[in-house]
Formats: C-alpha cells, sequence, structure tokens
C-alpha cells in the first residue's frame, strides 16, 4: 500500500513538473500570439501563393519570422524571470541566437531570453545593497550592458549553432513521421496529454516552433493542427447531447459552441473525467482527423490560437480550406461515434456528476500552481466561495477575473459575471487576465481557489474571492446581489 502511494505520489510529482514546465513555455509564446497571427495573415495574403500576392507586401514575411518573433519571445522570457530589465537582456541574448543560424529560432530565444535574464538576476543579488548612493543607474545599465553583449557574443557562437543543429534533427523527425504516414500516431499521446493540462507545453513549446519553420519554407504546415483541432472535443460533446444522461446531457450544447466557435478546449476536459474510456474516443478522432490532413496535404500558415474553427478559417492558406474542413469534420464524425458507443454501454451511475469532474479537472490544472506541502484536507475541501476582508459595494469599480494564462477560464468566468451584471443593471467593470498582469486598480479579484494566494501577492490591496468552478458558482449571485444593493 505504501508503494502504491509512493508511486501515485512520483506519478503526480512528474506531472506537477512537467506541468510547470509546459506553462513557462506558453508563457513565453502566449502573450505574443496577436503577432504570430499577424504574421500568419500576412504569409496566407501576400506570399506567391498567398490568396492576393503581392511582391512589395510579402517582403514583411521573412523579416518577420526571422527577428520579431523570436525576438519578442526573449523578451517575455526575459520579462518572465527578471522584469524588465531581464526582458532587455533577454532581447540581446536572443539576437545573438537569431544572428548565429539560418531558420527562426524560436527554440533558441526559448533558452536564452529567460537564460540571460536568470545571469542578470544572479548578478544583481550579488551586488544587492553594496553600490554606493548615487551611482545605482550608472551601475545597472552597464552591468546590463556588458552582460547582455557577453551573452549575444556566446549565443552567436556556440547556442545558436547547436539549437540550429537540433532543430534540424527535430524538423527531420517530424518529416520522417509525415513521409512514413506515422503523423497520426502523434495524436495517441498528445489527446491524453491535453486532458492533463499538458496541451500548452506540446502545442506552443514543442510543436509551434517546429511547424513555423516549416510554415516558412513552404507557406503552410499541419503540425499546426496536431494538437488545436477542435473536432475530437466537438465530437464527445455531441455525444453527450445526444446520448448522455443528467446535468451533461443538459450542458453539453453550450459547451459545445464555447469549444468550437470560441476555441476554449478546457470546457470538454471534464466531460472525459466524468468517464474516462472517452479519451479512447478523443484518440480516435484526433488520429483520424491527422490522417485525413495529411491524405489531403492540409495544412495552416500560422498557430490557430484559440482553437476554433473561425482561426482555423484565417489561418487556411489559398485552396486549403477544404482540405481542413474535411480533417475537422472526420475527426468530429469518429469520435461521435465512439463516444455515442462508450456512452451507450456505460452502467448507469457510472459517470461522475459534472460539477465533481469539473472540481477534478481544475485540482488536476492547478497542481502544479499551489505551493508544494502537506495541507490539512479540511483546508482541501473549502466551500465554493471564500472571500478575503470585504470591501464597501461603492469601492469596486473593478472586478478582474484571473486564472493561469488569462485566456481561457478567467474569460468564461468574466463573461458569465458580465452578463449577471448588465442583467441586474450594475455599473461594474469585469475583465479577465492573466495572474501576472492583474493590475493595480483591480478592486475584487476572483480566481480558483488554488490560485487566491498567488493573486494576493500579486495585488494585495484588492478584495479576493475563491471560488470552485467558473462556469458555475454561487459567488457570482452573491456578489450581484451584494452590489445591486448599493444602487
Amino acid at each position: 500500500m505504501n508503494t502504491s502511494a509512493a508511486q501515485q505520489k512520483s506519478s503526480g510529482g512528474a506531472r506537477v513538473a512537467v506541468q510547470r514546465f509546459g506553462r513557462f513555455l506558453s508563457g513565453m509564446v502566449m502573450p505574443n500570439i496577436g503577432a504570430f497571427i499577424a504574421w500568419g495573415l500576412i504569409t496566407a495574403l501576400f506570399i506567391p501563393t498567398g490568396w492576393i500576392p503581392n511582391e512589395y507586401l510579402a517582403k514583411l514575411v521573412d523579416p518577420t519570422i526571422t527577428y520579431l518573433l523570436p525576438l519578442l519571445i526573449g523578451y517575455t522570457g526575459g520579462q518572465m524571470v527578471h522584469g524588465s530589465r531581464g526582458a532587455v537582456i533577454g532581447s540581446i541574448a536572443t539576437m545573438g541566437v537569431v544572428i548565429g543560424a539560418d531558420i527562426p529560432m524560436f527554440l533558441g530565444a526559448m533558452i536564452v531570453g529567460p537564460g540571460a535574464a536568470w545571469v542578470l538576476k544572479q548578478f544583481d543579488r550579488s551586488i544587492e545593497g553594496k553600490i554606493r548612493s548615487g551611482f545605482e543607474m550608472l551601475v545597472n545599465n552597464f552591468s546590463s550592458g556588458i552582460i547582455g553583449g557577453a551573452l549575444a557574443l556566446i549565443a552567436y557562437t556556440g547556442v545558436g549553432p547547436v539549437v540550429q543543429i537540433i532543430s534540424k534533427a527535430l524538423a527531420a523527425g517530424v518529416q520522417f513521421l509525415i513521409n512514413a504516414g506515422l503523423l497520426p500516431l502523434a495524436n495517441i499521446l498528445i489527446e491524453p496529454a491535453k486532458v492533463l493540462f499538458l496541451n500548452n507545453a506540446i502545442n506552443h513549446g514543442v510543436l509551434s516552433p517546429i511547424a513555423l519553420d516549416q510554415a516558412s519554407k513552404t507557406g503552410q504546415s499541419i503540425i499546426f493542427m496536431l494538437e488545436s483541432n477542435p473536432g475530437p472535443g466537438l465530437g464527445i460533446l455531441l455525444a453527450y447531447w445526444l446520448v448522455g444522461r443528467g446535468s451533461a446531457k443538459q450542458s453539453a450544447p453550450g459547451a459545445a459552441i464555447i469549444h468550437f466557435l470560441g476555441g476554449i478546449h478546457e470546457i470538454y476536459f471534464p466531460y472525459i473525467l466524468m468517464n474516462p474510456r472517452l479519451i479512447l474516443a478523443a484518440i480516435a478522432g484526433g488520429v483520424t482527423g491527422t490522417f485525413t490532413f495529411s491524405l489531403f496535404h492540409a495544412g495552416l500558415v500560422a498557430t490557430p490560437s484559440p482553437g476554433s474553427i473561425f482561426a482555423y478559417i484565417a489561418m487556411a492558406p489559398k485552396g486549403g480550406l477544404l482540405a481542413v474542413f474535411t480533417g475537422v469534420i472526420t475527426a468530429t464524425i469518429v469520435s461521435f461515434l465512439v463516444a455515442a458507443l462508450l456512452l451507450k454501454t456505460s452502467r448507469k451511475g457510472q459517470e461522475e456528476d459534472l460539477e465533481q469532474a469539473a472540481e477534478q479537472m481544475k485540482q488536476m490544472k492547478n497542481a502544479g500552481k499551489a505551493v508544494e506541502g502537506n495541507q490539512p484536507a479540511a483546508a482541501a475541501a473549502t466551500g465554493a466561495a471564500a472571500a478575503t476582508e470585504g470591501k464597501a459595494a461603492s469601492d469596486i469599480h473593478k472586478i478582474v477575473f484571473s486564472c493561469d494564462a488569462g485566456m481561457g477560464s478567467s474569460a468564461m468566468g468574466a463573461s458569465i459575471l458580465r452578463k449577471k451584471m448588465k442583467e441586474a443593471q450594475v455599473n461594474v467593470t469585469v475583465i479577465n487576465t492573466a495572474i501576472s498582469e492583474i493590475p493595480k486598480d483591480a478592486d475584487l479579484v476572483i480566481t480558483h481557489k488554488s490560485l487566491t494566494d498567488r493573486a494576493k501577492a500579486q495585488a494585495p490591496g484588492a478584495e479576493h474571492v475563491s471560488i470552485d468552478n467558473f462556469l458555475k458558482s454561487p459567488a457570482y449571485d452573491e456578489l450581484v446581489q451584494r452590489l445591486s444593493s448599493n444602487d
């Protein structure tokens, strides 16, 4: 029994470590997704095989992917490690790795950007409190310039060529899988990983750099669609809608709309956790979709983020829409058929309650975010909503929903509360952000209970409300009632 517990702890620790690493990688890419989409649109429109070829405007394509995008990644990675000073030195070092290679250096930027910031952070710590008054700016500027220049030279002469070899080896491996017709097998690993919240690590940390390099050479890449295909999730939600039972059946249509049109894939994860056998449906749909994409030589020109069908349409190359749609549709059909069969053959009562599965999902997602340590069971089983010291209703003008990335679950929660506030005619601003970007003028911050401590550290002057489920929480109605009573 002790051995089993130790194995589970080890497995959980490994998953948490991978999740943390994945969040770090995706944290460098996701804030810059707009730049990637801009590059993708310019590429899709103006390259010789684009929708409206234009030789003059197409000159933007190569410099953007060669210089701008890696520099943005390096800047963001440095900022994550050491603030604005880290961002600057991360950009300097990234420039070295960019010039030191003849391929887009996304992987190199992910390495040297935060790496350079870490070196500067250690230097700053070593001289903290030792600089004579009046010389702080001089030391800060020259230290970042000297260390940054040295690291740029190291990146140019050493890191760049090594990363280039690694990138070419990865690209060759992917190309081998494509040529051998084995690429669909990648979904056997990708689909379960998505449910374990490793999707960002896989998509933004591994697949996107390879896909962008491929797209820069051929104008499109199938790799963009390995993880982001909305078909498998849509098929599972449709199966719940048509043959499911209870609250899952009732909520599935709305979840399907949010997933397919909004691109928030997290919303279908609880439906798989209710009946883990459905991971087979996700795998079957993913493999089928990728096989269809391969069969029809489908591809996208840039990362479709979020994974919405609208993003797929925007990122499809000229003449490639039919192939893209075909892969999404076949993935949906296969995952629907498998999921429907599994749901029909499930014993009544075998499925867990949707809210319980959603809570399980949140615990899995946030396992790597909570401070490690032995926490009392009572603390882990906190009620649906818990607030810090409350502010007067008249003092609350901006409510901020916050999650790790500031895109998925927090966006849904903000939308729900915003609608409730509008119906109650409460004039309060409701926004969503990443925890690291909570604005200073936030009056009330709403987070999942496992993230509240981080949010408090980021916004100590705000009132904090902890919830279990962004989609459905009694805290929303309580908050609306509390604020409307002030009118």
